[in-house]
């Protein structure tokens, strides 16, 4: 069973490869997130786990509700991580969080960044991130060919020191830069809804046909932003004039 969440399309696009690779079910977690369902989820093969990478670690909401949910059945669990071209200590986080079961090792998969509430990170050209994804798409088989004959995956050596910084680090960048105040919506929005039902913590509600942000932090996932149709949010002056990232809009790289 392949269990994944995704902002953006990248982590669900490796997760319905890997699907396909080796013949197995795929569950978006999303829902489970939005609605807090914590019910067990059942496997008779091996548990993967696809996770984005979010300041170096899996999403602190996907964390929380994977330590509520039982995974039942097999005790092999694998995890794959799709980032900008670091995952961090997002092993270790999933590995501490899987210690009942038996873990075999993690992959990290390099797509493109989606993150634009940053000034921190230069903007791909098209080019690169044409070629994350034909990279990608050969880092998926040769994920699917170790898991399908039951080997383990070969984790990169995460040090001491990125673990001393990363978990006091995180908590803090969540409730110091990743709040909602700075996000507003454009005279041009459709009015679809879409960003509200895409938002893994609820935190957007419609009010008068516009989305309104609430409460006082979010995922920052950018499933809102990445995700309009009419490329009307926006978060403060960070995302003005930057181009939107979503993986259906690239998928051409692949045949090319």
């Amino acid at each position: 069973m392949i269990l994944y969440f995704s902002a953006t399309g990248n982590t669900k696009y490796i997760a319905t490869e890997l699907a396909k690779a080796l013949g197995d079910n795929v569950l978006d977690l999303r829902e489970r997130i939005r609605q807090k369902d914590y019910s067990p989820i059942r496997s008779k093969k091996p548990f993967i786990l696809c996770s984005p990478v979010y300041v170096c670690e899996p999403p602190l909401f996907l964390i929380a509700f994977l330590r509520k949910t039982k995974l039942i059945g097999s005790p092999d669990v694998y995890s794959v991580f799709t980032s900008g071209g670091y995952a961090g200590i997002s092993e270790f986080i999933v590995r501490c969080l899987m210690r009942k079961k038996h873990y075999k090792g993690s992959a990290e998969i390099k797509m493109p960044r989606n993150y634009i509430a940053s000034n921190m990170y230069p903007e791909l050209e098209t080019a690169e991130i044409e070629r994350r994804i034909r990279q990608a798409g050969r880092k998926i088989q040769e994920t699917a060919d170790v898991i399908r004959a039951g080997d383990h995956l070969k984790s990169r050596h995460i040090r001491l020191w990125e673990i001393l910084v990363t978990l006091p680090f995180n908590p803090a960048w969540y409730h110091l830069e990743q709040g909602v105040k700075d996000f507003h919506v454009k005279d041009n929005c459709i009015s679809c809804g879409k960003c509200e039902r895409l938002c893994p913590l609820q935190v957007i509600s419609m009010d008068n046909g516009k989305p309104v942000w609430k409460g006082k932090t979010c995922a920052h996932c950018m499933s809102c932003i990445q995700n309009c149709p009419a490329a009307a949010i926006e978060y403060g002056k960070k995302t003005k004039g930057k181009k939107h990232y979503y993986f259906e809009k690239y998928r051409y790289a692949l045949n090319k």
